[in-house]
């Protein structure tokens, strides 16, 4: 008996070759029909017998090319038609367009051997592609997804080529950025200035030059690195020098796992992570003895490492490197140079040459960032690789654009049950970030075709995300409190809805009460919260001041704890005594010196206590380093600690704990054993508050965000303890617990409040 199906497919499901897969499943399967593109996706017409259609019904949501996710297929019988055989039809245009571009991705192992055959037409030619690899939202200009919407424009296919787009049994059939080296994009090599270089094997010269030590500025998928040869400390001591990056990690890249292997552990979670479509740095454990230069991650105990994903980068890193930095082509906190005539001006004194080539990038993506924690991946930065592919809403809710918060900026855009979260813009302070910013918006709105219908931003007033928010006058807009957001960030991605106690531990967030928050003991859910407890509030003296120099904190806390008579400690005598004397006068007058209750804060203090670092020349160095110094394979006991009822809150105070601390820094036990028990001491606070919570609130859904939940020693030890008391744990996987996964959680906490009425 024959019957037909209508088959409505949506997701990724446009530029990764999902209609060639759909033709030959069907010929497979001996189903008779057709298939083509629309604005929603893909819409499918099947006729055959129920047996083949089943058959085909599972191979299509089991068998998908690599680039392909299906976020929803719904069938419905229709009359059968009598079709001979199963055709690919030309794409239809409807008024409203939900179809999603597929990420940047690796190029596959298919196109790898034929980059590297001698025999193939591309041999070795470095732009190499197909519809299941290659370059996508970094090229796209606008909607739909064709040739002439991306910056492949400028390149006309070939008749070779052409024939391989046309044909629907081939590999590149509709692959936008086919090309070869007849037709497609071309390397050149530029001089320090900017002129072309007078070699004529541009890609040999260039690994000649990496190999004399020179700096070479390298044009990726999403923008420029900045690369040398990572066993040349000479060359990474001078990147630094150039780049004013004094300290932080930079990340690596080689040709195969077993080139990593030689200097990093990888286990089969990290394997994996690193060999996925996605290609992002991971961070992996050091081995004890490696040639990889001492600067690239200096005081600290992990590598950043990524495969090659481009076929430059594998050509670059076929027999001549261990590993290569490869870091972001910019100055320290600008954003990353993508186009090439300003990475030429920005660049200018850092890169000794630029192997670049024309094919343009359209909008910037930097490498995304993921290591394990608890056995499970967690993205530290979202981009590459995984940006614009949606996020799944635990409920459908109007168009919400969240513009996100002011480090680590990333914007967010919501329709029906579907979450964009944008690329890592960085930190808006910096006046070109804030453009980027600007533009990013107006791009997804425009590959989207979407427009906000309300918009959320940050409580800060100043934040200038906040004031973005604000100017758009003709839209209601809502205010939300940043760890809320942090909270409905997790809860969002993992489809929770019920209320969840919340630890939510960062640097800085604007708080209901005006002070600075950071170390919230929360309830709430995707509209609402009540916070039910906090770190005891610390003068910061000099406000942001403090930030950049922990001793402040560090300072902040003894008074505290000791009032006056502050103990002989090394910390102490380093401090001039003019600045030590000012500092106290702010602290007891409260001048400039608002009050906050930061576990960032706690960690910049304690850091400084124990002589790690008293400055810092990155965000979040001061606790990175104090997780580092973590003494391995040993047995902590706990610091005493006070976890005090204050009116209706619940006070976690450290007194106990510091003066603990600072008597085994007097008697010279060693960092790694003081830091190992006030990371563990917090791991059993967080397991204390939470069991306290639940039996006055009877929830036993825990969520661990803000960005102090980056530290693996601290988030697995806290997980172990909350689980054996039957805690279930919430910890973020698919946007990052700091603050580029705010604006997710900024969102979802809009499109409740535009249902409830409360959208201003």
């Amino acid at each position: 008996m024959t019957q037909r199906t209508q088959i409505r497919i949506e997701g990724i499901v446009q530029g990764v070759g999902f209609r060639p897969f759909v033709y030959r499943e069907a010929l497979d399967c001996g189903i008779a029909g057709w298939v083509f593109n629309d604005s929603r996706g893909v819409l499918v017409e099947a006729e055959g017998t129920p047996l083949q259609l089943a058959d085909f019904l599972d191979r299509l949501q089991h068998r998908l090319p690599p680039l392909a996710s299906i976020t929803s297929l719904q069938q419905s019988d229709i009359p059968v038609c009598g079709d001979s055989g199963f055709t690919i039809r030309h794409s239809e245009k409807q008024a409203e367009h939900t179809a999603q571009i597929a990420p940047d991705t690796y190029v596959c192992d298919d196109c790898l051997r034929e980059l590297f055959d001698p025999e193939d037409p591309r041999h070795r030619y470095p732009f190499i592609n197909c519809t299941n690899c290659g370059p996508r939202y970094s090229i796209v200009t606008g909607i739909p997804y064709d040739r002439p919407k991306t910056t492949m424009a400028a390149f006309p296919m070939c008749p070779s080529c052409q024939a391989e787009y046309d044909d629907p049994a081939s590999r590149r059939f509709h692959a936008q950025p086919n090309a070869c080296p007849q037709c497609g994009p071309q390397l050149q090599l530029l001089q320090a200035d900017g002129t072309p270089h007078p070699s004529t094997t541009p890609l040999d010269t260039a690994i000649t030059l990496l190999r004399q030590g020179q700096i070479l500025a390298i044009k990726g998928l999403g923008g420029y690195h900045l690369a040398v040869d990572a066993c040349n400390n000479d060359a990474v001591a001078e990147l630094r020098r150039r780049k004013a990056r004094d300290e932080k990690p930079f990340a690596l890249m080689s040709r195969d796992l077993d080139q990593i292997r030689q200097y990093a552990q990888i286990s089969k979670a990290e394997e994996h992570l690193l060999s996925s479509t996605e290609r992002p740095i991971v961070l992996l454990v050091q081995r004890d003895a490696h040639a990889i230069s001492p600067l690239v991650a200096p005081r600290n105990r992990y590598f950043g490492v990524m495969l090659p994903y481009t076929p430059l980068h594998y050509l670059l890193l076929e027999q001549h490197f261990s590993a290569l930095v490869m870091t972001s082509g910019n100055l320290t906190d600008e954003p990353i140079a993508y186009q090439d005539r300003d990475a030429c001006e920005r660049l200018n004194g850092i890169a000794d040459d630029y192997l670049t080539h024309n094919r343009e990038i359209y909008t910037r993506t930097d490498d995304s960032i993921v290591r394990i924690m608890a056995g499970q991946p967690m993205l530290l930065r979202r981009s590459r690789g995984y940006v614009p592919r949606g996020i799944a809403l635990p409920t459908s809710q109007r168009n919400v654009l969240a513009v996100g918060a002011e480090l680590k900026n990333t914007f967010c855009m919501t329709r029906q049950d579907r979450a964009f979260l944008s690329h890592h813009v960085g930190d808006l302070k910096n006046l070109d970030v804030y453009s980027s910013f600007e533009q990013g918006i107006t791009h997804l709105q425009k590959i989207l075709e979407w427009q906000p219908q309300v918009i959320a931003h940050d409580l800060h007033p100043d934040y200038l995300s906040s004031q973005y928010a604000l100017e758009q006058e003709s839209l209601p807009t809502v205010a939300v409190q940043h760890h809320h957001a942090h909270l409905a960030s997790c809860m969002a991605e993992h489809g929770e809805t019920e209320p969840c106690l919340g630890m939510i531990f960062d640097g800085i967030g604007y708080g209901v009460d005006g002070h600075i928050w950071g170390g919230e003991f929360l309830l709430g859910d995707l509209m609402q919260f009540q916070r039910l407890g906090h770190f005891a509030y610390l003068p910061m003296p000099g406000g942001d001041a403090a930030t950049r120099q922990p001793y402040r904190m560090a300072i902040s806390l003894l008074t505290q704890v000791y009032g006056e008579e502050l103990p002989d400690i090394p910390l102490l005598a380093e401090i001039p005594s003019h600045e030590f004397k000012l500092l106290r006068q702010m602290i007891d007058k409260g001048i400039n010196s608002p009050l906050t209750s930061s576990c960032g804060r706690l960690f910049d203090a304690v850091a400084a206590l124990t002589g790690l670092r008293s400055q810092v020349n990155y965000e979040g160095q001061a606790a990175l380093e104090l997780e580092m110094a973590i003494a391995p394979n040993l047995d902590f006991v706990l610091y005493p600690y006070t976890l005090q009822q204050d009116e209706e809150m619940l006070v976690f105070d450290p007194k106990l704990l510091i003066s603990a601390l600072v008597d085994e820094i007097q008697h010279g036990v060693p960092v790694g054993r003081i830091s190992g028990r006030f990371h563990i001491t917090l791991a059993a606070m967080i397991a204390d508050v939470c069991h306290r919570l639940r039996e006055q609130t009877g929830i036993d859904r825990v969520v661990l965000s803000g960005g102090v939940f980056q530290n693996r020693f601290l988030t697995e030890h806290a997980c172990q303890k909350l689980q054996a008391d039957d805690f279930k744990v919430l910890t973020h996987a698919l946007v990052p617990p700091n603050d580029g996964g705010l604006a997710l959680g900024q969102a979802v906490i809009a499109g409740q409040a535009v249902i409830a009425g409360q959208a201003r």
